[in-house]
């Protein structure tokens, strides 16, 4: 996932998506911010809160924080390479814990959407704090894609 980041596909469409997507309600009670798009492509930060810690006496993240990190950072690189709305959901998420995120730091979650088909949508993640070398999680991950109709709106 290193390397050059071309631009989202339509940044103005994106440019509506993203807001919308910082301001589910999950997304603000974390507190989830968008670092960067790219196409195909972004970063999310989750700043350490006290009120996210799973484990009180290691300060250690909860492990349902890092899951909607990765899984929401996974979704919206879906959008990074659309030009309209539709609906997507998630059809399996793999996560591999690899450490726990050390307290009192951000965590960062840079996810890519790699395969797109008409119906299904395939992403990779890496959950990681300051070296993305050196990751607290990976992910695999598949999405549904679902067209907005007339009908199912």
């Amino acid at each position: 996932m290193n390397g050059l980041w071309l631009p989202v596909a339509v940044p103005e469409f994106f440019d509506q998506v993203a807001p919308w997507f910082m301001a589910l309600p999950h997304c603000k009670t974390l507190g989830l911010e968008l670092v960067t798009a790219g196409r195909g492509k972004v970063t999310l930060k989750l700043p350490f809160k006290d009120t996210l810690i799973g484990n009180p006496e290691t300060r250690v993240l909860h492990g349902g924080v890092v899951t909607s990190l990765i899984d929401t950072a996974s979704g919206i690189s879906l959008y990074t390479l659309l030009d309209q709305p539709e609906a997507a959901a998630t059809l399996d998420l793999r996560i591999d814990y690899l450490r726990p995120a050390k307290p009192d730091l951000p965590l960062y979650c840079t996810a890519e959407c790699y395969r797109l088909t008409e119906s299904i949508a395939f992403m990779r993640a890496t959950a990681y704090q300051a070296d993305p070398d050196k990751p607290i999680a990976h992910s695999v991950s598949t999405f549904a894609r679902m067209a907005i109709t007339k009908e199912s709106a």
